[in-house]
């Protein structure tokens, strides 16, 4: 495990935790968004880092938001916005893409987006939650690729895995609330998803055509010194 160079006023976050409060997709967040001021030292940042996503926080008491992965700028992005919305305690968040209203329920983050939102990627069905976890990381092919299949279609139970297939390091995210998203548009139905070592993302679409997408949040490290070491989630 790498050693990440982490710097003072940026919180480490897991986002989208199991029950027993393990795994979840690790996400900085910077929140004094302004002693980055330009995309390309916010981009460095990001990549330096090399969490699948970073967020910057321009304005703690408005929500302003900017998102980034280690090699690009995201308007949108799930795991990114709940961990904020958790960690600075808002009921709206400011986006370029629009308002995204959060609220807390129990042990539960959610937010509430549009499909279109999100960025686009495959959403591939397999026959099996077997053939899920069989898939090498990343498979073959280009884009993103989020590979599901129906653990228990009923109860809307999903097994997932999501591939970026970018040129960026991560092979493999380990909770995606955007893909979630749109899986669960697609389907029209809410879905319980069980997404890489042991994530769990909720779903829950609504009849406006947007949907909500919950999860369980984690502070891992609140950066005071200049390295934290994330932990083996």
């Amino acid at each position: 495990m790498n050693d990440y160079d982490v710097p003072a006023g940026t919180d480490v976050l897991r986002v989208f935790c199991g029950p027993d409060g393990r795994h979840g997709n690790t996400l900085g967040v910077v929140r004094e968004g302004h002693r980055h001021p330009d995309r390309q030292a916010r981009q460095e940042l990001a990549g330096r880092l090399g969490f699948s996503e970073t967020v910057f926080v321009d304005d703690p008491e408005r929500g302003q938001l900017d998102i980034y992965t280690p090699g690009l700028r995201l308007p949108f992005a799930g795991h990114p916005v709940v961990g904020a919305a958790w960690l600075l305690d808002l009921e709206i968040l400011e986006l370029e893409v629009g308002d995204v209203f959060a609220r807390q329920d129990g042990e539960f983050s959610w937010i509430t987006a549009r499909p279109e939102w999100a960025p686009p990627c495959t959403l591939q069905q397999y026959a099996s939650a077997a053939e899920v976890d069989a898939l090498p990381a990343p498979p073959p092919g280009e884009g993103r690729l989020y590979a599901w299949a129906w653990e228990d279609e009923a109860a809307g139970r999903v097994r997932a895995r999501a591939f970026p297939r970018r040129d960026d390091n991560i092979a493999e995210d380990e909770a995606t609330g955007g893909a979630a998203l749109l899986l669960s548009a697609l389907l029209g139905r809410a879905l319980n998803i069980t997404q890489g070592r042991g994530s769990q993302i909720l779903t829950a679409p609504a009849p406006d055509g947007t949907v909500e997408i919950g999860g369980r949040v984690v502070l891992a490290h609140h950066a005071l010194h200049a390295s934290v070491r994330p932990g083996p989630w």
